[in-house]
């Protein structure tokens, strides 16, 4: 009876939608007093965030982040608010702990990328001690999420990109010169372009701009909501999260090659400044639509056995 009795809670819930105004004045001034104490700790770690953000084009998507992790959680309410709270003092002691670990790594340790990291370990804290486990089966992706908005170190950050340059060097050469009258040969991070037996005056040189990390790091954080909200068995989620890196790298070489194309045929000025970030933007789009046929596709192809399991478990259930 207590099992039917919740499936009953949670299936009103989902056909009536959770409203965030029935929280109650009293819920919304907690929060804030929460939020404020947890701003005055780390005060200087957000601050040297948002600074990152604004100044460093790397990570500009930076400021969506938190957004995406609200989204995430007000698409999952229903769920989250038909679950009981309970409060679990193992956060407690975990919130304590990562304070003074905190204090600890900035006092001795000083280890720069570490304190983001214990930000959210505390952030993680708050939310399990407030909510309980089992409010954490919705709440984990959106504390998670947050990740993807913390800067990774500036040397590890140049080691990730020169793979990817290089890649993009030597698969931009490549599809180049099957255009005709064109012979391009990489090497390293360099392109070097003959037209018509005449060699381009400036070698194409793949800067850090175009190794492809930056949308790289951006549609994989997407890729990981998209992945999260879609109603999909577990399998499919991940074979979706995992395609975003090879669509990111595949479209980072057709925006080198179309720079290259560019520079060949074209005026190098529109390879440059405000057309070279519009060609970026350009292939935030093309990530999404090749995401979106991989979707479409995989859905169409397993739609008859997900509908023959379905009728299996009906015909089941009518015998029992």
């Amino acid at each position: 009876m207590g099992n039917n009795t919740n499936e009953t809670t949670l299936d009103l819930s989902r056909e009536r939608p959770f409203e965030w105004s029935s929280l109650g004045v009293h819920w919304y001034i907690r929060m804030l007093i929460l939020a404020a104490l947890f701003c005055a700790i780390y005060w200087y770690e957000l601050c040297d965030l948002v600074h990152t953000w604004k100044t460093d084009p790397s990570w500009t998507h930076g400021f969506l982040i938190p957004l995406f992790s609200v989204y995430l959680i007000h698409q999952k309410r229903n769920e989250i608010f038909a679950t009981p709270a309970k409060t679990s003092y193992f956060a407690f002691f975990a919130l304590i702990f990562s304070i003074l670990l905190y204090i600890f790594n900035t006092v001795q340790l000083r280890f720069a990328y570490g304190n983001p990291l214990i930000m959210l370990a505390s952030l993680g804290s708050i939310v399990l001690f407030l909510n309980g486990w089992k409010r954490l089966k919705y709440l984990w992706m959106p504390v998670c999420y947050i990740f993807f908005a913390v800067p990774i170190p500036s040397r590890i950050y140049r080691e990730l990109t020169y793979p990817l340059r290089t890649l993009a060097s030597y698969s931009s050469a490549a599809i180049l010169s099957l255009i005709p009258n064109v012979d391009a040969t990489a090497s390293n991070i360099v392109i070097t372009v003959l037209y018509k037996g005449k060699a381009i005056e400036s070698a194409l040189n793949v800067a850090e701009a175009c190794s492809g990390m930056r949308l790289l790091m951006a549609f994989v954080a997407l890729g990981v909501a998209m992945a999260y909200l879609h109603e999909r068995p577990i399998w499919q989620r991940f074979i979706l999260l995992l395609s975003t890196v090879p669509i990111a790298i595949a479209c980072n070489i057709v925006r080198v090659t179309i720079t290259g194309g560019i520079y060949i045929f074209g005026n190098p000025e529109y390879a440059k400044g405000i057309y070279h970030d519009g060609l970026g933007l350009l292939m935030i789009g093309l990530a999404f639509v090749m995401y979106y046929l991989l979707a479409a596709f995989m859905e169409l192809l397993f739609v008859e056995e997900d509908a023959k399991e379905k009728v299996e478990e009906i015909i089941i259930k009518r015998k029992q």
